[in-house]
């Protein structure tokens, strides 16, 4: 992954358990753009590699803005973040990543579970920006753990978003058969959040006739893969010929790294997309949360980090 080398600027306490961090070029310069929904790899430490949405107005180019969750049951990454990185330290970034882009649509549904709302906001800016249509439901446990509600209150769309709290009475829950009901044709619909939240929103999309095309998610939280859970196989390498074993409790990726054939990694859940390797033959054990379900039904990428094979062999483009 190229890197680049930021400084962070300022940190804000956004909700409960929930901190922002603005990063900002060490010389003061201009960082590369980015449009909304797009992420960045964060290097909290030397081997532990993250993903963050931008959740700022991607109008600006003088700073990144990402915000991050504390929990518990992360694999090191938010308790780090929250733990270790303060005001003036350096830390390493991969330049933006886009693979949840807005695209263009007569309007605009966007859902936000929890800490999901970094790359939504940054779409409500950028669609208030273009004056497009659309509406914001922001679904959190409580006001105390919903992040940014100042600066909502204090934009441009702030009538456009819609809260919807667990602790909150019945009257304000989320009634997403209605919302979706309501919805004038040609919209689309985004979603970010954790994995049940992703899904409810979606099933409910495509049971109410949304085509597939027009509902786009992004997942946090997702439940880590079990890369190792599985019978063994082989893999080849195209360029090379050589056949390789990958045993029951290895990832494909582990198993070629082993041999020397690195694969670039960031996640490791296949939630982010970074090692997304070609199929040539063979017919992958899809366990991923990036592909959709058409694309999985090629059989012609995988992702290796946690993805296995259905086959006893899967010819890879390497």
């Amino acid at each position: 992954m190229n890197r680049i080398s930021v400084r962070v600027t300022a940190r804000s306490q956004e909700a409960e358990d929930i901190a922002s961090f603005e990063l900002a070029s060490i010389d003061g310069g201009i960082l590369p753009s980015f449009p909304a929904g797009s992420h960045i790899d964060v290097e909290v430490c030397p081997g532990l590699v993250r993903q963050y949405s931008l959740c700022n107005d991607p109008a600006e180019s003088h700073r990144y803005l990402i915000a991050v969750l504390r929990d518990p049951a992360s694999r090191g990454g938010s308790i780090a973040m929250h733990d270790e990185i303060q005001v003036g330290q350096v830390v390493r970034i991969s330049e933006p990543k886009n693979h949840f882009p807005l695209v263009p649509a007569a309007s605009y549904l966007l859902f936000a579970g929890g800490i999901g709302v970094t790359p939504i906001l940054c779409m409500a800016e950028r669609l208030q920006r273009t004056g497009a249509d659309f509406s914001m439901h922001y679904c959190t446990r409580s006001p105390e753990r919903t992040a940014f509600m100042e600066r909502i209150r204090l934009s441009g769309f702030a009538g456009r978003v819609h809260y919807h709290f667990d602790s909150g009475d019945a009257a304000q829950k989320l009634d997403l058969r209605q919302v979706l009901k309501g919805a004038s044709p040609g919209t689309h619909v985004y979603v970010c959040g954790p994995a049940g939240f992703i899904a409810f929103v979606t099933t409910s999309a495509r049971a109410a006739g949304w085509p597939a095309d027009a509902i786009h998610q992004e997942y946090f939280g997702a439940a880590p893969q079990d890369a190792g859970a599985g019978d063994a196989f082989d893999v080849r390498i195209a360029s090379t010929g050589k056949t390789y074993a990958v045993s029951a409790g290895q990832s494909v990726a582990n198993a070629l790294a082993a041999q020397g054939i690195d694969i670039p990694v960031s996640c490791e859940q296949g939630v982010c997309g970074t090692c997304i390797t070609r199929v040539l033959e063979g017919v992958p054990d899809h366990r991923d949360m990036y592909f959709t379900d058409e694309e999985k039904a090629r059989n012609d990428q995988f992702t290796p980090c946690c993805s296995r094979a259905n086959s006893t062999l899967l010819v890879l483009d390497l």
